[in-house]
C-alpha cells in the first residue's frame, strides 16, 4: 500500500436512531466509492451476524475503509459503522472516540427522535464536526421542510447545511461523499511520532486467534515489528495487519489518522483489553490514551446451564463473548433452586436478551434465565454501602439504614396527542416531571425521571401502545435515591426459591405478590400432593395461592355400604399425600421464572 498523507484521511461515523437508515446509507457508500464489487454487495452489507440480519438491526460497530477521489485527489475515507439502539450507546461511545466526524442522519418521515437528540449531543461533546443528512427523501410521506425546522428547533442545526439523500435510491450520496471530504478535518496524527493506537474492538478468530481492531492517533505500525499493550502490558509481534474493506485486507503498514485491525498471535481473549492502547515494545514509546470510561451494567440476571453439566462450556461461551463485547460482565453465583451459574449484568434489556441469543445460537446451549433486576445501593446501620446486583443479597430489614434505587432521565419525543396518556404512564410508575419541549406544532418532548426498575420492564412496549408507535424514548442514569423499598421472597411448598426473590416498593408489594403467586399457579403443573405458593416480606406471608394435589378417586369401588368403610379409604389416601409431600420436590418450569416479571398492572 502506498503511504498516504494524513490530510487526506477522514475518520467518520454514522450515527441515527434505530431503523434510520444508517447501514442501508453505508451501502450506498461503499457501493459509489466502488470499494466492494457489484456482484458482491448485498443489503445491510456491513450486519454481518446471523442475528443482526435476522433481526434487523445493527448490534456491534463495523469499520470500513473507501477510496474517493475528489477535486482530482485521492482520500482514504474510514467509515465506523454504529448501533442505533440505546441499549447499544457504549458501541456508538466508541466509536465516536476514534473520529473526527459524523454524519448524523434523520428519516425524513419519522423526524428527529429522542436517540437523535443522544447521538448528536454525544457527537458534540467530543467535538466531531457533524454532518446532517436528511434521509429517506424518496418516500410517498416524506415532509423533508417540517424535519428540517425540527432539526433547527431542536439540534440547532442550520438547515442551510442539511443534505438531502436517499440511501435506498443512492440520490444525493455523491454530496454526502463530498461533504465528507470538505466538512469533517483530517485527523491531527504526527507518523513520525512514537506509536500510539487506541483500540477500539476486537474479537476472536479460532483459526488466527484475538484480531484487534485500531485506530492510529500517532506513529506508524509495520509487519513484524514488536507492540506492547499499555494497560495489559503484554509484548506481541505484528503478524499480519490491514484494513477493512469491509472484509480484512492485509497491508505492510498502517500509519496516523488510519483506521485497522493487527494479528499478533494471541491465544487468549483476555490479554485484549478494549480502550487499551498499543505502543512499540522498545523505546521510544508513547503514553497512554485515556481509553474509554467503563460501561454502567444496568440490567442484572442469572443465567444456568438447563442441564447441570454444561457449566464449563457456558463459563467458556460467557469469556469468548464478554471480549467481543466489553460492555457485559458475569460472575459466577449459586442457586439452591438452579444449581451452578452466572450473574450476568447487561446495558439494558434488548442487550440481554441479545446476550441470550448469541449464547444460544453460537454456543448451542441450553439456558436458564431468572428475572432480571437493576442494582440497588444499601447503607447498613454500620455505616457500609452495598452495591446489590442480586435480590438474595438484600440484608435483613433490621440493619438496613437506607435502601437507593438508581433513577433514570427518561426523554420521550411523541405526537402532542399522546401527551396525557404517557405521563399518565409515567406517573403510574412514580415518575416525577421534569418538563415538555415543543419540537413542532405536532411533535413534544417529554422529560421525566423515572425509577430504572420501572423502565426496563415494559416501559417501551407500553410507551408504543399510548402513542400507536410513534413515540420514542432514550434514557441516561441520573443516580442513586432513597426509597421505600423491601425484598419480596416466593415459597413454593414452604421453601424459599432464592431465584424467585425480587425487589420492589413497599405500596406495590401487596398487589404484585398476588399476581405472581398467581401466574405461578397457572406455571406450576399439580403434583401428587398440595403445593402451597406463597409471597412474603420477611416473616410475613402477603399472598396465597394453593395448587390442588391430583387425586385417585380411592371410593369408586365402594357402591352403598357404610360411609365409615370411605373415611378409612380418604383417611388411608390422606396419610399418603402427607407423607408424599415430605418427601417430594416440586418442580419448577423455566416459564415460571420469568412469570416473576408480572408487575400485577392490569
Amino acid at each position: 500500500m502506498t503511504k498516504i498523507d494524513c490530510k487526506h484521511i477522514r475518520n467518520f461515523s454514522i450515527i441515527a436512531h434505530i431503523d434510520h437508515g444508517k447501514s442501508t446509507l453505508a451501502d450506498r457508500l461503499i457501493e459509489v466509492t466502488g470499494t466492494v464489487a457489484k456482484r458482491e454487495l448485498r443489503e445491510q452489507l456491513l450486519d454481518d451476524m446471523e442475528l443482526e440480519r435476522a433481526r434487523g438491526i445493527t448490534i456491534k460497530a463495523r469499520a470500513v475503509a473507501m477510496r474517493y477521489r475528489h477535486g482530482g485527489e485521492g482520500y482514504e475515507l474510514n467509515l465506523i459503522d454504529t448501533p442505533g439502539h440505546v441499549d447499544f450507546q457504549y458501541e456508538v461511545s466508541r466509536s465516536l472516540a476514534c473520529c473526527e466526524g459524523a454524519l448524523l442522519l434523520v428519516d425524513a418521515c419519522q423526524g428527529v427522535e429522542a436517540q437523535t437528540v443522544a447521538n448528536a449531543l454525544a457527537a458534540m461533546a467530543g467535538n466531531l464536526a457533524i454532518v446532517p443528512v436528511l434521509n429517506k427523501i424518496d418516500l410517498v410521506n416524506a415532509r423533508p421542510e417540517e424535519v428540517m425546522h425540527e432539526m433547527e428547533t431542536v439540534l440547532g442545526i442550520d438547515a442551510a447545511d442539511v443534505l438531502p439523500a436517499s440511501g435506498k435510491t443512492g440520490e444525493g450520496v455523491e454530496a454526502v461523499l463530498a461533504a465528507i471530504v470538505e466538512r469533517i478535518p483530517p485527523p491531527a496524527g504526527d507518523p513520525k511520532a512514537p506509536l500510539q493506537a487506541m483500540v477500539f474492538d476486537s474479537h476472536y478468530d479460532e483459526f488466527r486467534g484475538a484480531i484487534t481492531y485500531v485506530r492510529l492517533m500517532n506513529g506508524t505500525v509495520r509487519k513484524g515489528q514488536k507492540i506492547r499493550f499499555i494497560k495489559m502490558g503484554y509484548v506481541h509481534e505484528v503478524l499480519e495487519l490491514g484494513q477493512f474493506a469491509p472484509q480484512r485486507r492485509p497491508c505492510q503498514q498502517l500509519q496516523a489518522g488510519q483506521v485497522g485491525y493487527l494479528i499478533c498471535n494471541i491465544k487468549t481473549l483476555s490479554q485484549v483489553h478494549i480502550g487499551d492502547t498499543v505502543t512499540t515494545a522498545g523505546e521510544p514509546a508513547a503514553t497512554a490514551l485515556p481509553g474509554y470510561q467503563e460501561p454502567k451494567r444496568m440490567v442484572f440476571c442469572g443465567l444456568y446451564p438447563s442441564d447441570g453439566q454444561d457449566f464449563e462450556e457456558l463459563r467458556d461461551a460467557l469469556t469468548k463473548l464478554s471480549i467481543n463485547d466489553p460492555s457485559f460482565e458475569f460472575e459466577p453465583e449459586t442457586s439452591d433452586a438452579l444449581g451452578f451459574g452466572f450473574r450476568c449484568g447487561f446495558l439494558g434489556l434488548l442487550h440481554m436478551e441479545i446476550v441470550q441469543q448469541r449464547l444460544e445460537g453460537e454456543a448451542d446451549l441450553d439456558l436458564v434465565q431468572t428475572a432480571p433486576n437493576v442494582t440497588y445501593e444499601i447503607l447498613t446501620r454500620n455505616g457500609e454501602l452495598l452495591r446489590i446486583y442480586n435480590p438474595q443479597k438484600v440484608p435483613d430489614a433490621g440493619d438496613i439504614e437506607e435502601f437507593r434505587q438508581p433513577v433514570v432521565r427518561v426523554n420521550f419525543v411523541l405526537p402532542s396527542e399522546s401527551i396525557g396518556p404517557v405521563m399518565q404512564l409515567c406517573n403510574d410508575r412514580r415518575g416525577t416531571y421534569v418538563r415538555t419541549e415543543y419540537l413542532s406544532p405536532t411533535r413534544a418532548m417529554l422529560v421525566y425521571d423515572l425509577p430504572l426498575a420501572e423502565v426496563i420492564y415494559d416501559l417501551h412496549d407500553k410507551l408504543k401502545s399510548c402513542t400507536r408507535g410513534y413515540g420514542t424514548m432514550d434514557y441516561e442514569l441520573v443516580g442513586y435515591f432513597p426509597a421505600d423499598l423491601v425484598r419480596m421472597d416466593i415459597l413454593v411448598g414452604g421453601k424459599r426459591v432464592d431465584a424467585l426473590s425480587i425487589i420492589c416498593d413497599r405500596k406495590d408489594a401487596d398487589r404484585r405478590g398476588r399476581a405472581v403467586v398467581k401466574k405461578l399457579r397457572g406455571e406450576i403443573d399439580r403434583h401428587m400432593f398440595e403445593v402451597a405458593i406463597q409471597a412474603a416480606i420477611g416473616s410475613r406471608i402477603i399472598a396465597r395461592e394453593t395448587i390442588s394435589a391430583m387425586r385417585k378417586n380411592v371410593t369408586a369401588k365402594c357402591y352403598g355400604g357404610d360411609i365409615t368403610r370411605k373415611r378409612k379409604l380418604w383417611a388411608k389416601q390422606r396419610e399418603g399425600k402427607k407423607r408424599m409431600k415430605s418427601v417430594g420436590n416440586v418442580d419448577i418450569p423455566q416459564k415460571a421464572f420469568l412469570a416473576v416479571l408480572d408487575t400485577g398492572a392490569e
